[in-house]
């Protein structure tokens, strides 16, 4: 069996880790934890540690798709993730393919515009 190089190894993320990778603010991550019934992050017991998974990111990938992205306020959100949950996925999905394609993209250009 071949070795899956992108598999990540790491079953749990700090608050920290997770607010630097998704590029988001600690307290604003706990503050949608208290706004969101669907983040809820493991914490360690006597130290109050917040254990993010993989999946508490996906979580909070769909929020910030539409509170940071999309401008919605945070009771519409709340509301669109409760009605139309698979919706909210499927376009947050093509929402970051599109913005990566866009960094391409511009990225070719800077490579262009240097060559000319």
């Amino acid at each position: 069996m071949a070795l899956n190089k992108n598999k990540n190894l790491k079953r749990y993320f700090t608050i920290k880790e997770v607010a630097q990778k998704l590029d988001v603010t600690e307290s604003t991550l706990r503050y949608w934890e208290k706004e969101f019934s669907i983040l809820r992050p493991k914490i360690q017991e006597g130290t109050k540690i917040r254990l993010y998974t993989e999946q508490n990111m996906e979580q909070i990938k769909l929020i910030y798709n539409l509170v940071k992205v999309r401008g919605f306020k945070i009771a519409a959100a709340k509301k669109m993730l409760s009605a139309n949950r698979s919706g909210v996925e499927k376009t947050a999905v093509v929402l970051e393919k599109l913005m990566s394609v866009r960094d391409e993209l511009q990225a070719m250009k800077r490579h262009l515009d240097g060559i000319v």
